[in-house]
C-alpha cells in the first residue's frame, strides 16, 4: 500500500491521508518521503489550491513507529537532521483534519498545518518526555508560539495526554467536530478557500505569519507594505473587486501564474 494517499476533488483541494492503519500511522522514513514528496508535488501544481492532511484508520500520527524508536533507542544510533522546511514554508493553504491520537512527531507535524480541526475524540500529547526525549523538530518554537509560554512549558514538560476540548482552548486547534464529520469539515473549509482567496494572497500572508513570529512590529508593517506595493494595480485586487461588485466567485490566477 501506499504509505500516503492523494486524492484532488474538482476545486482543487488535495487530501492527503497517512495510510500505515496497521500501525497506528505510526511516523517513519516510508510516511516521511512520502508526504514531504506529495506536499513538494502540491506546491508546484497549479490545480492544486490547497491540502488538508489526515490519518486512515482510528489515529492521525500517535508519534514516530515503534520499531523506528526502538532502533534509535540502540547504542550508536543516529537521527538524521531532516530538514521540515517542505511542511513549514509550504505556500497554499495546509489544513489538518485530526481524526484520532496526535503525539510526538505527528504533533509537530500538525502544528505546521495553517488551521486545525480536531475530531471530539482526538487525544494529543508531546509525549518526548515520557519517551527519553527532548522536545524535537523545533517544536518548543512552535508550540510556544501557539499556545503560550506557560502551557507550552506544561504540555512538553509533563508529557501528558490532552483532549481535543483543552486543545481548543489552549488555541492549539480551531475546530472541534464529530469524529465522522472531521474530514469533510476540513475539506469544507479549504475547498472555501479554493474558490475564494487569491493563490498569491495566501502565499504571501503564511510567508509573513511566519516572519511575524521573529519581528518587530516596525518590521512586519515594513513588510506589509512592501507586499502591497507588489498587489496594487495587479490582476488579483482587480479580480478580487470585480468578483465583489458583480456578485460571483472569482476566478483568480493559479500561484505559478499570478
Amino acid at each position: 500500500m501506499e504509505p500516503v494517499l492523494a486524492e484532488t476533488d474538482d476545486a482543487g483541494v488535495r487530501t492527503l491521508t497517512f495510510n500505515r492503519p496497521e500501525r497506528r500511522n505510526g511516523w517513519g522514513e516510508d510516511i516521511e518521503e512520502a508526504y514531504y514528496g506529495h506536499l513538494s508535488a502540491a506546491a508546484a501544481d497549479p490545480v492544486v489550491r490547497a491540502v488538508v492532511v489526515t490519518g486512515a484508520g482510528s489515529t492521525f500520527c500517535p508519534g514516530a513507529d515503534l520499531g523506528r524508536l526502538d532502533g534509535l533507542a540502540q547504542d550508536g544510533a543516529v537521527l538524521p537532521h531532516r530538514s521540515v522546511a517542505v511542511p513549514r514554508e509550504f505556500p497554499k493553504p495546509l489544513i489538518g483534519a485530526i481524526n484520532g491520537a496526535c503525539a510526538g512527531v505527528g504533533l509537530v507535524q500538525a502544528l505546521f498545518c495553517h488551521v486545525r480541526f480536531a475530531a471530539d475524540t482526538a487525544r494529543f500529547t508531546t509525549a518526548f518526555a515520557r519517551r527519553g526525549l527532548v522536545a524535537e523538530y523545533g517544536i518548543a518554537w512552535t508550540l510556544t508560539r501557539l499556545v503560550g509560554t506557560e502551557n507550552a512549558t506544561d504540555l512538553l514538560l509533563s508529557a501528558r495526554v490532552f483532549d481535543a476540548a483543552e486543545a481548543h482552548r489552549l488555541g492549539l486547534v480551531s475546530r472541534v467536530v464529530p469524529r465522522d464529520d472531521v474530514l469533510a469539515a476540513a475539506q469544507a473549509y479549504a475547498r472555501d478557500l479554493a474558490l475564494h482567496c487569491a493563490p498569491r494572497a495566501v502565499a504571501v500572508i503564511a510567508a509573513q505569519l511566519r516572519e511575524a513570529a521573529d519581528s518587530t512590529y516596525e518590521e512586519a508593517l515594513a513588510s506589509a507594505f512592501a507586499h502591497v506595493d507588489r498587489f496594487i494595480g495587479g490582476p488579483d485586487l482587480r479580480e478580487g473587486v470585480a468578483s465583489f461588485v458583480e456578485k460571483r466567485a472569482p476566478r483568480f490566477l493559479p500561484l505559478e501564474e499570478s
